[in-house]
């Protein structure tokens, strides 16, 4: 099999392709169990981090160009995980890079998967952000998607893109909507929400950080373990389990700023989650205040998605991870 990861480069692709190539196979179309004999990871920047394997290839490019989209997929493909994206807060500052990334982008892959002589597999990386305004308390299946950011307008529109070329057979499509992802490694992004990973990160590593909203603000998170965890997933879960609906909000957990510091507190000492600081940002506070905070996700639970079971199973798992088990 060959599988293509686009925004490879990025801490959620660099950790699916290991998980990829540990795992050493996947499910074709056919629902049979195939090795994957090629994992292409696609960005606008090279991949690092990633011991050599032979199936591994690293191919850097820019995914608003529909010519370097189609020479990717040229050589034929049977999957493709899409996370490729310009994140939300930088979306909203630059309108044209969110629409020529997020949004032109994702058609760009889909005609050129669309092109193929066989429809690829795709798994498409939305976001909770395709809800927002005036929303019930808790956030169903049946909810309608109500964007009140670029960036959540750009995947709400990538998930009607693939579900139709899926109901079309160029593709068989799926969109996982992510929670905000808690704890990110690396640095800060220009995500609004980077700063739910950073007051954990950065204390659990020996640094300060600045909260720029209050310990009431809400969050509904996932650690990356369930997230790598669930493209795996539902790349294999059968077309026919998903039916003609094919875009799921992922299980999460709804947590506070001040839960969070509690519980690093709890699991790292008083000491750590001293070195959060707040430090007021409106622009921050008004986006976070119209993020969805409590979802039933009953479809995506039935169909065998896990969340975490707390905070502090999310903390400890970055310490396991990405610190070697020790907090400074």
């Amino acid at each position: 099999m060959r599988i293509v990861i686009t925004g490879g480069a990025g801490f959620l692709g660099n950790r699916l392709a290991r998980a990829l190539l540990q795992r050493g196979t996947l499910t074709d179309r056919n629902g049979t169990i195939q090795p994957i004999d090629q994992l292409v990871l696609f960005d606008v920047a090279p991949a690092e981090g990633l011991t050599r394997d032979p199936r591994l290839e690293v191919r850097t490019g820019d995914i608003t160009d529909p010519g370097q989209v189609r020479d990717l997929l040229g050589a034929g493909i049977d999957g493709v995980f899409h996370l490729a994206a310009i994140v939300s807060a930088n979306a909203e500052e630059d309108f044209d890079l969110g629409m020529a990334v997020n949004l032109d982008g994702t058609r760009h892959l889909l005609e050129a998967c669309r092109a193929l002589p066989k429809p690829p597999r795709l798994v498409f990386a939305s976001s909770c952000a395709v809800y927002g305004g005036d929303l019930p308390d808790v956030l169903t299946d049946q909810t309608i998607l109500t964007p009140q950011t670029s960036y959540g307008a750009q995947k709400a529109a990538g998930e009607l893109l693939v579900s139709d070329y899926a109901r079309k057979g160029f593709i068989d499509g799926r969109s996982l909507r992510l929670p905000t992802i808690v704890v990110r490694p690396g640095k800060p992004n220009r995500a609004a929400s980077t700063f739910a990973s950073s007051i954990l990160r950065e204390p659990l590593a020996g640094h300060a950080a600045i909260c720029p909203v209050g310990r009431d603000a809400e969050l509904y998170i996932l650690s990356p373990r369930r997230v790598i965890e669930a493209l795996e997933h539902a790349y294999e879960l059968p077309a026919v389990r998903l039916g003609p609906v094919r875009a799921l909000t992922l299980p999460g957990i709804t947590v506070s700023v001040g839960e969070m510091l509690d519980a690093l507190a709890r699991v790292a000492g008083e000491q750590v989650a001293t070195r959060v600081h707040f430090e007021a940002d409106p622009a921050i506070q008004r986006i976070v205040a119209g993020w969805p905070t409590r979802f039933r996700a009953d479809r995506a639970q039935t169909l065998g998605f896990q969340a975490d079971r707390d905070i502090d199973e999310i903390i400890r798992a970055h310490i396991e991870d990405e610190l070697a088990g020790h907090v400074h």
